[in-house]
């Protein structure tokens, strides 16, 4: 579908300069860029995906993952086919790297933007995600399910690899609430041999959304043993995202082998625990354990240890201690940060 105000601009040339991510393609009349999905159809702005997801689903929003964003309700979750990376550990392979992979690409749901929200609204939902793959490259469909979903009480959810650009942000902001920022590692050869990207421009990401101050923003690593899981890596990982914001809350995710990486072990909870103690001694105040079970993912006031929500899988309990109107521990009074119910996170986008 061609696109309105696309985040793109036409060259004198004919070829459109795409601003949706770092890599910054300029796309020949009749090709796509990087993505598969941004088309040069004369000039303008193809988004092939646009109103045709290949994927969507009833998710707890724990799932995104968001703990501290109103916890225990449904995001109600949608993906395209195509990415800005090519990770070797990609879970979500099929729908990501289906171009690049030349798979069978048969499945495109009838989506267009009044239904996606009429389909939140039908599972009493709380909010749409955008996920699956990266939603930085089909800005302009969710850009349009987001503005009508606020005018409908919904809230929205980027769930991202922190490719996108600075004018990707400005304008996403404006209708997103909450992100999740995959940050993959902490080095600049892992990027470039495990994802086929660059690491700067995912931390741009995080510094620049996290400025904006309109949203809630977790950030999660996925942890692969032998891969990016050395601890002085994690250390100065946790040193620079505590130096943004201690309390910004950060999920390890556990490793599971997954399409080129078959041959490399699961990660357990025994290797995630001394590198949650490492992120902790940094300075974070919230690290959470994820892909596995574990204790560690539940909330405790980082004051007086108090448990405040409780989680077991994706079974949430919001207790009695956190006093969520408030954003407080009930037991010391803590301030506990967070979006921890609905007026709040639409507080978020009157500042606006």
């Amino acid at each position: 579908m061609i696109v309105e105000d696309p985040l793109a601009t036409r060259g004198e040339d004919g070829s459109l300069h795409c601003n949706a991510c770092a890599r910054m393609c300029k796309i020949r009349d009749g090709s796509a860029g990087f993505c598969g999905i941004r088309k040069n159809i004369g000039g303008k702005l193809d988004l092939i995906v646009y109103g045709k997801p290949s994927a969507f689903g009833v998710d707890p929003i724990e799932k995104k993952p968001q703990f501290h964003f109103l916890p225990n309700t449904i995001a109600y979750s949608i993906g395209t086919y195509g990415c800005t990376f090519m990770c070797k550990f990609c879970c979500n392979w099929e729908l990501a790297q289906a171009i690049r992979e030349r798979l069978p690409m048969d499945v495109w749901y009838d989506l267009p933007p009044r239904k996606a929200v009429e389909g939140a609204k039908s599972y009493n939902a709380s909010s749409i995600a955008y996920t699956y793959n990266e939603p930085a490259i089909w800005f302009e469909y969710h850009r349009d399910i987001g503005t009508l979903a606020i005018k409908n009480g919904l809230f929205n959810i980027l769930v991202t690899d922190g490719y996108g650009t600075q004018d990707f942000w400005d304008r996403a902001s404006k209708y997103v609430h909450a992100a999740s920022i995959d940050l993959k590692g902490f080095d600049r050869d892992f990027y470039k041999e495990y994802t086929g990207a660059r690491l700067d421009p995912v931390l741009d990401s995080i510094k620049y959304a996290k400025k904006l101050g309109n949203m809630w923003m977790e950030v999660t690593s996925l942890v692969i043993p032998g891969k990016n899981d050395d601890k002085d890596e994690i250390r100065s990982e946790a040193e620079w995202l505590a130096n943004i914001d201690p309390e910004m809350p950060l999920h390890l995710i556990a490793f599971h082998p997954s399409y080129k990486m078959m041959d490399v072990r699961s990660a357990a909870e025994h290797d995630l625990l001394p590198l949650r103690e490492i992120a902790l001694d940094a300075g974070l105040k919230y690290v959470y354990l994820g892909n596995v079970l574990s204790p560690f993912a539940n909330t405790y006031c980082p004051n007086c240890g108090e448990m405040l929500v409780r989680r077991t899988g994706y079974a949430v309990e919001v207790l009695e201690m956190l006093d969520a109107k408030n954003s407080k521990c009930m037991n010391c009074g803590l301030r506990i940060p967070g979006i921890w119910n609905a007026e709040q996170a639409r507080k978020l986008k009157e500042r606006d």
